[in-house]
């Protein structure tokens, strides 16, 4: 276990290079010029444009700061935010908590909802029942999440009046009032994780259900409770439990829409109020923030598939 816990940490570090590599290549084909941006009512002073891009060193060769960045980044530096003038560092952990508490409400929304009726719509291929669930699934993944969220908020906040209709306090701060402002975008953002887990679960779990060993336990005469639930199911769940790390992945990078619709100070809207200032430091830090998220949940996955399946653990 420890063998192929070091192997996978050793794939993991030339992971990081590249994605650093790709993460700050990438940044530089952003149109547009930060000095400019900075310079504000100054901008057409060459004095001050050169001042600002001597500060900030855009003025050397993009390997020179490539090699000042990832430098400060293995020192734990994500550098200063060019317009908040806080360090990246600072925001990240500002900000990945609120997105962390959106996410989590969002998976555990998601979960409850979209594996057991995946699972109901394998056993009960071509019934009512699996017609419904499919129908279900098929409203959650086309519905968009703007709609839905504006939908919510004219019905819960603006008809009922039960739910406020946008703003964010912190968990620690007021619990009740934490989950009153994050449980409509919650909501929003599970349905459609939960119609994507419904899909897949009920696909891996049709494959199992043909299988030869799902055969062969019938015929000893289990159950159908234990021959689904026992047998087909702790197979089924291994392709499940990839989609659910990138999809939990994927809200912890931010739902952008959703936060910039519920006005959550989140991951999402500091990533694209950072592009939109030219802000290059956040977008760096957020972006590899995010991308090393991913890393540790792929590998958290590997680690969940040897407890789920055994045969993995003797390979």
């Amino acid at each position: 276990m420890w063998n192929w816990l070091l192997k996978r940490l050793g794939q993991v570090l030339p992971t990081l290079v590249i994605l650093s590599f790709l993460i700050f290549g990438l940044q530089q084909l952003m149109p547009g010029d930060p000095a400019m941006i900075l310079a504000g009512e100054e901008r057409g002073d060459p004095q001050v444009l050169a001042q600002i891009r001597a500060e900030l060193r855009l003025d050397q060769p993009i390997w020179s700061q490539y090699l000042y960045w990832i430098g400060n980044v293995l020192q734990g530096d994500f550098g200063f935010s060019w317009r908040i003038r806080m360090p990246v560092s600072d925001l990240i952990l500002e900000k990945l908590p609120v997105t962390a508490q959106l996410a989590t409400m969002a998976f555990i929304i998601a979960v409850p909802i979209g594996v057991p009726l995946g699972i109901l719509s394998a056993v009960k291929k071509d019934t009512a029942w699996d017609w419904a669930a499919n129908g279900i699934a098929l409203f959650g993944i086309s519905t968009p999440n703007f709609w839905l969220g504006i939908m919510m908020i004219l019905f819960f906040s603006v008809q009922l009046g039960w739910l406020p209709p946008s703003g964010y306090v912190p968990l620690w701060e007021d619990p009740v009032q934490s989950l009153a402002t994050t449980i409509m975008p919650a909501f929003v953002l599970g349905t459609g994780v939960a119609s994507v887990l419904m899909r897949h679960t009920r696909a891996a779990m049709l494959t199992a259900l043909s299988q030869d060993y799902v055969r062969t336990a019938r015929a000893k005469g289990l159950t159908e409770r234990v021959v689904v639930w026992k047998h087909a199911l702790r197979n089924a769940l291994i392709p499940v439990v990839t989609l659910g790390t990138i999809e939990f992945g994927r809200l912890l990078a931010g739902a952008v829409l959703t936060e910039q619709i519920f006005t959550i100070p989140g991951f999402g809207k500091l990533v694209v109020d950072a592009v939109f200032n030219r802000d290059y430091p956040v977008v760096q830090g957020v972006v590899l923030a995010t991308a090393l998220i991913f890393v540790v949940l792929s590998l958290l996955a590997d680690i969940l598939y040897m407890a789920i399946n055994p045969r993995l653990r003797q390979a």
